[in-house]
């Protein structure tokens, strides 16, 4: 006996496929819970903060959900993450992480309470955002190339400040130290917003963190900014130069923010979460949230994230090992 199979068409398959997708995406929400808690391992104020509580916003309304903001600071962000790691996966609690979170904590702290690879499942990169290195607006140095020199004319007298000992700010900076062979202490605080602070004040010379922080702060005249991180200039801060075209070409410390969960989130569940985190980033009040934080948002793929994550953990283990960078 004979069977015929029937010809399925290239169009055929592709409906046949997203109606799949799409009764899959229906299943997984339907199994998500009401309400999620979205831990933000810093506390608030801060780039992470801002555009943990964007993202949410967004994803409680598309969801037709409640969403929690958690912050839970301490250790560079490493208290929270761990707390988010021992959870169950369930798709009930999420993490907004960050480069500090899971590429350079594994080098400053030799016993985290989490694997950055093995405890978390990547769901979706948000957003890249690069650092700016600002002065108050007293300085006597209005652009990059006279803060170097001014840095290399009297070494250790300048100081920067940083949200913390093994902040992505303090490793950013201690990038630019060991790119333009410069010495300036520096100074740690509990989180950006009283490190910003104090430069506002005048207490500290410099910071070089992520834009979110700063943005307000340089549009009302009261931060100078001399350069930022990113191999390609700010939209948001166009006149700005980039270190790398003011006399260090290759030099790129943009920080990076991206959400995860436990690790054994079933993959229908991580699939729903990418979905509506890469549909955040399109939506009008996200990418204009975005936006005047000088954040540039970044959909992508789980897997794509997950790389980016193992690419970012040797890349700076580099540079904290030769700036001999100690946690608190």
């Amino acid at each position: 006996m004979t069977f015929s199979v029937p010809r399925i068409t290239r169009r055929q398959l592709v409906l046949a496929t997203a109606a799949g997708l799409a009764v899959g995406h229906a299943q997984a929400q339907a199994s998500l819970p009401k309400t999620i808690k979205l831990v933000v391992p810093f506390p608030p104020g801060g780039s992470t903060d801002i555009l943990g509580r964007a993202i949410g916003a967004r994803l409680a309304t598309q969801l037709g959900i409640t969403v929690v903001i958690e912050n839970k600071g301490g250790a560079a962000g490493s208290v929270g993450a761990g707390e988010v790691a021992r959870m169950a996966p369930d798709g009930a609690t999420i993490m907004m992480g960050h480069i500090g979170t899971l590429a350079i904590n594994p080098s400053i702290y030799p016993k985290l309470p989490y694997d950055p690879i093995k405890s978390f499942a990547p769901l979706a990169l948000v957003a890249r955002v690069p650092n700016v290195l600002v002065v108050n607006e007293k300085f006597p140095a209005t652009d990059f190339k006279a803060f170097i020199a001014k840095a290399k004319a009297e070494p250790g007298r300048l100081n920067y400040s940083s949200g913390g000992n093994g902040s992505a700010a303090h490793i950013t900076f201690e990038y630019l130290k060991q790119e333009a062979g410069i010495f300036m202490p520096h100074i740690p605080y509990r989180g950006a917003a009283p490190a910003v602070s104090d430069v506002l004040g005048g207490q500290v010379e410099a910071i070089f963190t992520g834009s979110p922080a700063l943005i307000a702060h340089i549009r009302s005249g009261r931060l100078r900014p001399l350069a930022v991180s990113s191999p390609q200039r700010m939209p948001a801060l166009p006149d700005v130069p980039t270190v790398a075209e003011s006399g260090y070409p290759g030099f790129d410390a943009d920080q990076w923010y991206g959400i995860v969960a436990p690790a054994g989130l079933p993959a229908p569940l991580i699939a729903l979460y990418n979905s509506e985190i890469n549909k955040a980033l399109t939506s009008p009040e996200v990418a204009r949230a975005l936006a005047i934080e000088g954040a540039v948002p970044t959909p992508t793929t789980p897997q794509a994230f997950a790389q980016l994550i193992a690419r970012e953990i040797p890349r700076w283990a580099k540079v904290i090992q030769r700036g001999n960078v100690k946690a608190d």
